[in-house]
């Protein structure tokens, strides 16, 4: 997009050059007193808004050769940014499976090739290239969320590019800030919702550059009603990015990010609940809070033509928050006849103190007479996450902490150090193929003390130890100025985390020597465009070893069965990505689009067991993965006239199972069966005119009832239904320069 604007403007300013030359030559060449008016021709410039692109071989301290990476848009794709509706604004990347537990668009639940998408924990998410996971180590999930209004660009980069950034399956998300218009000291821009149960949303931002500082903040505010009962939600989020440069080669820059949001938890239903009415709620004295501050203060300086050295300090601190009546979906939320109240509720709360530092330096050099890159680092995490957990809560209905004198049932921290270094090196070994092999290796301790109250201390500590060699090679075959070919292998791990080491009552142990999930990504593919055509089509092949589970097993201490928390065994996953989109320019005014976004996963347990019932395990081997559909599929057409763009999305997602015994038949809760297969329709219109934006969104056109997983844990274990149809419409205005606020126009480092 941005290469496009600046051949625009390019031809524009030439276009003016050569009138103004031509002009004048006439001008010089005429007696003024027989000086005639000179009809000049129209210039038309004509260029389509691009919305997927890849990353650039090399982008500040950051190397992507021949990984698989996509890149949004998001000023150029026609979705419902109010809510951030993931399935419209990752339309465009294959693979993606949405977990839709909460659509009033607080959080984002977001996975890719058959891994376990909650709170998009097995992806390093990043804000700015600053990491936003609450502890890397304890308990990965992304809670922090900005306002989708405040981006400019997303960048995923697949799991074969782990070594540069972390180890996890996933990848690296990263979400880009917009930057503010640098040609003015003051820009404004204010982006404004209103739509279906209840929904009302404000975003407003302001920057501009005076003298070497370039300034950004922004104030987020959004309520709902929800689609469902007792699903009121209440989000706000701030930011403010500060950047200097003393020189041009030097900047400075610091970040202060905060989201919070209040949002009742409407609870779980059965599936005849389901059946009866998927808007009921089952709790309405249940909420959740996740406030969470991320700080941080980072140093890129342009060395030399050749080096480059980058250097960031970051935080993750705050709460996660909860007060629950936590009990299955058939057990009703009533009066208890014996007090007249209600029954006591459970109160939780995380505490997350994460501190990261990380130095990177890119050095090129030549080779062979090719231009070579190196890319190094060392990542230090210091991580105390204190988990509070079992209080007794009150009997009352709003949200309230307040425990009793007993105190905590659970009251422990979990404490993690970890040095990761890592080094990739690209060699260009012909003008038009290069090898990058790269290895990350993490050392680190991560031990659990504290207080159970139906255990003895010696049973609540457990130190686990992160030693990893992880190494990986990415090949890329350049066909032509617009096409390549990408190989590449990786290794990656996952470590073990708080929740796997807690046991949940006196009858359930953690096994002590519990060792963390590592595997590795391979992946080959082919991108390009031509003839109005782009697409990007590739092969991968997942192997996640040592995956945790629990299993039946007899405790001679105990004199009884108990559940068993322990590494249950391997699983693999075979898959396709495939993107293929057309465009062509119908007229001057008038321009259509048709893409596909599809996958397909075959993704299985290669062995061992796990709990069936309390007296008996069973084999999962060659069963499938939970939460891993064999095709998600999603299919769109825009059409564009003048300033008026209008989307049509087809989404499928094919059925899948809840739990790794693959039982079709649901039981009385709600928590294990089938999760059947739905296909949605969603429409989004979007006008531009040079200070006003306008959007239509309609989600969910045809009102399909359905859901995507079956949780066993939070939010609470059964069905969680998804929203039906739904309509928002967003007013933006933009003030200053000659089109207000900039996005953001780089990677993680501009």
């Amino acid at each position: 997009m941005l290469e496009q604007q600046k051949n625009i403007m390019s031809r524009i300013i030439f276009s003016g050059i050569a009138s103004l030359f031509i002009l004048g030559k006439l001008i010089a060449q005429t007696p003024a007193d027989t000086l005639q008016p000179v009809l000049l021709k129209e210039v038309n410039v004509r260029a389509q808004r691009t919305t997927i692109e890849r990353l650039p071989s090399v982008s500040g301290t950051y190397l992507w050769s021949g990984k698989k990476s996509e890149v949004i848009s998001l000023e150029n794709v026609d979705a419902n940014v109010a809510e951030k509706t993931p399935r419209q604004i990752f339309a465009k990347i294959p693979g993606v499976f949405v977990y839709d537990m909460d659509g009033t668009g607080n959080q984002t639940n977001f996975s890719t090739r058959g891994l376990d998408p909650h709170r998009s924990w097995e992806f390093n998410v990043r804000a700015d290239g600053i990491i936003t996971n609450s502890d890397m180590y304890g308990y990965p999930a992304s809670h922090f969320n900005l306002p989708m209004e405040a981006v400019g660009r997303i960048e995923l980069v697949r799991g074969t590019g782990a070594l540069q950034y972390g180890a996890q399956f996933g990848g690296m998300l990263n979400y880009v800030i917009k930057r503010p218009d640098t040609t003015q000291k003051f820009s404004l821009e204010s982006v404004n919702a209103i739509g279906s149960f209840g929904l009302l949303s404000t975003y407003n931002a302001f920057g501009g550059k005076v003298g070497k500082l370039e300034y950004y903040a922004f104030y987020s505010k959004r309520v709902s009603d929800g689609y469902r009962e007792n699903s009121a939600s209440d989000y706000d989020a701030q930011g403010a990015v500060l950047k200097y440069m003393p020189t041009a080669n030097f900047a400075l820059r610091a970040e202060l990010l905060r989201s919070n949001y209040l949002y009742q938890v409407p609870g779980p239903l059965t599936d005849a609940m389901f059946k009866a009415d998927p808007r009921q709620g089952t709790r309405a004295r249940s909420y959740y809070n996740p406030e969470i501050y991320v700080p941080s203060l980072s140093a890129d300086w342009k060395i030399g033509q050749q080096t480059r050295l980058s250097w960031t300090f970051s935080s993750v601190l705050g709460n996660r928050r909860s007060v629950l009546y936590d009990r299955t979906a058939n057990i009703p939320d009533t009066i208890n006849h014996s007090t007249f109240q209600y029954n006591g509720r459970q109160v939780d709360n995380d505490n997350f103190n994460s501190y990261t530092t990380e130095i990177r330096l890119l050095q090129g050099y030549s080779l062979f007479g090719q231009n070579s890159l190196l890319v190094a680092g060392l990542q230090y995490m210091n991580n105390d996450l204190h988990r509070q957990q079992q209080g007794k809560g009150t009997t009352g209905s709003d949200f309230d902490m307040s425990i009793s004198a007993a105190g905590w049932g659970r009251d422990m921290h979990l404490k993690s150090i970890n040095i990761a270094f890592f080094a990739e090196n690209k060699f260009q070994l012909l003008r038009n193929f290069s090898v990058s092999p790269g290895i990350r290796f993490e050392s680190g301790t991560s031990k659990m003390l504290g207080n159970i109250s139906y255990l003895p201390p010696a049973e609540v500590e457990n130190t686990i130890k992160h030693e990893f060699p992880l190494f990986g090679v990415n090949t890329e075959y350049t066909l032509n100025e617009r096409q390549n070919l990408y190989v590449g292998w990786s290794q990656a791990y996952r470590p073990v985390i708080f929740k796997d080491i807690i046991p949940a009552n006196s009858y359930e142990r953690a096994a002590k020597d519990l060792k963390d999930a590592y595997g590795y990504n391979a992946e080959l593919g082919w991108r390009g465009a031509a003839n109005g055509f782009k697409w990007d089509v590739s092969a991968f092949k997942m192997l996640y070893k040592n995956r945790l589970g629990s299993i039946t097993e007899y405790s001679g201490e105990l004199d009884t069965l108990i559940l068993y928390r322990t590494n249950i065994g391997d699983s693999r996953t075979y898959g396709l990505e495939i993107f293929l989109e057309y465009g062509l320019n119908i007229s001057n005014n008038l321009s259509a689009s048709i893409f596909t976004s599809t996958s397909y996963f075959d993704a299985k347990y290669l062995g061992d067991s796990v709990r069936y019932s309390a007296k008996e395990n069973r084999s999962i081997k060659d069963k499938r993965v939970e939460s891993t559909p064999q095709w998600i599929s999603r299919n769109g057409v825009n059409l564009k006239y003048k300033n008026l763009s209008v989307s049509l999305l087809y989404s499928y997602t094919a059925q899948s199972f809840a739990d790794p015994l693959n039982t079709l038949t649901p039981n009385s809760t709600g928590t294990v069966g089938l999760v059947p297969a739905y296909g949605l329709l969603d429409l989004n219109a979007t006008y531009r005119l040079k200070m006003l934006t306008f959007r239509l969104a309609v989600n969910n056109m045809t009102d399909e009832q359905y859901f995507t997983k079956r949780p066993t844990f939070y939010p609470g274990p059964g069905i969680w239904p998804s929203d039906g149809r739904s309509f928002v419409l967003t007013v933006g205005f933009k003030l200053g320069g000659s089109g207000g606020l900039q996005l953001g126009n780089g990677s993680s480092k501009d």
